[in-house]
């Protein structure tokens, strides 16, 4: 699993190795890159100057710049999948529906109708 993002200067990149630890490279300006202690994660998605990761158990972790509350993540569960952009950041639960943090300058978090099973 790897995931690439950015914008201007947050471009950074992240990948998963084989036993769940995260890795990341890139511009650091937010802390973005800051995935060093993560461990037992599935999936990665990176924003701006961001990254959200899904540990196996559901639950969601998030280090970068927070500026709009994009990693606002914490108490997230039964999260099976995430998306990031730029300033926010998308959770499909495993029941189908969706939550969303973060900027909501153009209606982009106004999920909470949303069931997706």
């Amino acid at each position: 699993m790897v995931a690439a993002g950015g914008y201007y200067n947050g471009t950074h990149t992240v990948g998963l190795e084989f036993e769940g630890a995260a890795v990341a490279l890139g511009n650091i300006y937010g802390g973005q890159c800051n995935v060093a202690d993560w461990m037992d994660i599935v999936q990665v998605a990176v924003g701006y100057l961001h990254t959200v990761g899904v540990k196996s158990n559901g639950t969601v972790v998030a280090v970068g710049s927070n500026g709009s509350g994009q990693c606002n993540v914490t108490g997230w569960a039964d999260i099976a999948q995430v998306a990031a952009y730029r300033d926010h950041t998308v959770g499909l639960k495993s029941d189908g529906t969706v939550v969303a943090v973060g900027d909501n300058g153009y209606g982009q978090l106004n999920v909470g109708g949303w069931d997706l099973g």
